[in-house]
Order: C-alpha cells, then structure tokens, then sequence
C-alpha cells in the first residue's frame, strides 16, 4: 500500500484524527453530554435534600428506596460484567446483622460506627466467597453465589438464640456523632445520612465504570482472552468488582436496618436477591441512575398495587417489567433517552453513556 494512499483520509474520516484521537466534534459532544449529566445530578441532589421540608410524610419511603438502590447499584456493577448474581441478598443481610449485633451490645453507638462495620464485614465477606465464585461464570456464577445466600439464610434462621431466628434481631437507634436523637430527628438525619452515601456511591460506581478497571470489567462480558492477553487477569479484574458490588449491598442492608429498626433472615432469602436483580433489570444496567429510578418504580408500583390488588401485587409487577421489557429492553433509562432524544447522539464513550 503506497504512502500516497494512507495520506489521502483526511483527518476524522474514519473516526479518528491523525493522532489516533476522536474527532473535536464528538469530543465537544461528549463533554456536552457529560455537563448535562452533571447538572442532572446537581439537580436530583438538590430535589432530594428538600425531601423532608416538602414531602415529610414520604421521608421514610424515600430512605428505604435510597437503600434498596445500594444494593442495586451493586448489581449493575456486576451486570457489566455480564454476570448476575442470585445471592447478593447474602450481603446485604450481613449489613443489617452487623447494625443489630453492635448495636446490641454497646448501647448508644454511633450511626456511623455501624455503618463501616456493615462495609468491613460485607467487604470481607465478598473477598472469601468471591475466590471461589468468580471462577465460574453465566448460570454457574448465579447458582453459586444463590447456594451461598441459602446457607447463610438457614444458619441465620436456626441459630435462634444468636440471631432470634426467624423473628430477627432489633437494632437500637444508634446516635449521630454523639448525639442522642428522638424518632422524628432521627429519621431526618439517617434520611440525610443515606442521601450523602448514595450520591456518593453513584459518583464512585461511575467513575469506576469509567475508568481502567472498569473497561476491564467490561471485557470479562465481551472478550476474557483479549484481556488475559493484555496481562490482566479476568479472575482478578471480576473479583474486584464483586468485592464493590458485596460492599454496596452491604450499604444497603445496614441503612434498611436502621430505617427499619430490625434485621430478619428475609433480608438474605433468594427473593430478595431476585428482587435486586429486577430492578436493576427494570431501571436498566445501562447507566447508574437506573439503580435508583427502577427501585423508586418497584416500590411505587408495589405499594399501590399492593393496596388495590392485594395479594396480587406481584402479577401487576410482571407485567409493567414484561412491557418494559418490550418496549424498552434497556429499561427506564432507555425511556429516558428515548424521552429526550439521547439515543441519537453518539458520545465519547461509545455508547456506554452511563459508564
């Protein structure tokens, strides 16, 4: 091929520039989008720290679905992985258990002593069970990480006199930094706790998905022999994301368990492990607000189907995941997009808006 031909592309013509970088347009565009996203988030922000001045009644429901949204966060993380997790419940009831157990036996401590002792235990446990775990993958990796939630469910239901069974533990209303509060500020400061972690945590998962090791993770889905080639290990790359992903269920379990006032082996049942991987399904992988939009629809729908169908709830639940999933297969954020014309913009990121 002769030189004149490789320097008749112009520069972009293909994709890139001369460099190997991307167009200055697409690059302006992305940076757009990412502003945009910014002021999205500030906004969102700002709307929830008005919740208990507009919408007090509601304070509690919302602090339940920041919670849930944890630990769904911590699924989307390992459905980047392509991987989903039927077992993850496991982790978000040792957040709650932690809260009960210390809050049990030292009366009057610390929301926030509570809270890292929920990251620690949850962290550590994603560490041991995550070295077996992720040498498996697709239905293998779900089946296991569901056998290990099983477990951890029946030792939690017939150890009676260490964890009341199935009648669970109470977890006492921890202070805030040495503060004794009474039930109604206390529900405004764990509101207000569970808001600066989730905003947090979604700023964190979305700077890993966008960094490095988040790429990574992404090939472990789309190609784990190009990664190894590239010397990293997709063993190692997965764990690390599994470790994450057990810390945020964890989050979530402590801060349910403390809204809450109790912890139950309900909290580890597979169920619940369904239900973190609908919502993740419903709000959409996508993007790390589907985490939050798709649990504050499920709970939404739960409760009002809840109140006019009674005991078939669950069937109103199936179908609006059912024409979501027709409609929409990326979920709410997908409506989203669709909603605002996002789909027919291509950013920097090449498609991985939310990454």
């Amino acid at each position: 091929m002769s030189k004149e031909f490789l320097t008749a592309i112009p520069d972009g013509a293909a994709g890139t520039t001369a460099d190997g970088s991307l167009p200055v347009r697409q690059e302006r565009r992305g940076n757009v989008l990412m502003n945009k996203e910014f002021l999205a988030f500030i906004a969102v922000a700002a709307l929830l720290a008005a919740v208990p001045f507009t919408f007090g009644s509601s304070i509690t429901f919302i602090a339940m679905c920041l919670a849930k949204g944890l630990a769904v966060l911590g699924i989307l993380i390992l459905l980047r992985a392509g991987q989903v997790s039927f077992g993850h419940a496991m982790y978000f009831a040792i957040g709650a258990y932690a809260a009960a157990f210390l809050s049990s036996a030292f009366r009057g401590i610390d929301m926030m002593v509570l809270v890292a002792a929920a990251i620690l235990a949850s962290g550590v446990a994603g560490a041991i069970v995550g070295v077996f775990v992720t040498r498996y993958r697709g239905i293998f990796f779900g089946m296991i990480n569901l056998a290990f939630s099983m477990v951890f469910y029946s030792i939690l239901e017939k150890a009676f006199h260490i964890t009341g069974g199935s009648d669970g533990m109470r977890i006492r209303r921890p202070t805030l930094l040495g503060m004794e509060l009474r039930r109604a500020e206390f529900d405004v400061a764990i509101y207000y706790v569970i808001l600066v972690f989730a905003l947090l945590s979604v700023w964190l998962v979305w700077r890993y998905l966008r960094s490095p090791m988040g790429e990574a993770l992404r090939a472990v889905k789309s190609n784990e022999t190009r990664l190894e080639y590239v010397g990293l290990s997709a063993k190692s790359v997965l764990l690390g994301g599994y470790i994450a992903s057990a810390v945020l269920c964890g989050l979530g379990g402590v801060f349910m368990g403390m809204v809450q006032g109790l912890a139950t082996p309900e909290h580890a049942f597979w169920t619940r492990s369904s239900e973190l991987v609908f919502i993740a399904v419903l709000g959409g992988p996508a993007h790390v607000a589907g985490a939050f939009g798709g649990t504050v629809l499920f709970e939404a729908v739960r409760t009002y189907a809840a109140a006019l169908l009674d005991d078939s709830w669950q069937l109103i639940l199936g179908v609006t995941l059912i024409l979501i999933i027709l409609w929409a297969p990326g979920g709410m954020v997908e409506l989203f997009r669709r909603f605002t014309g996002r789909n027919r913009v291509k950013t920097v990121t090449s498609g991985e808006a939310g990454r």
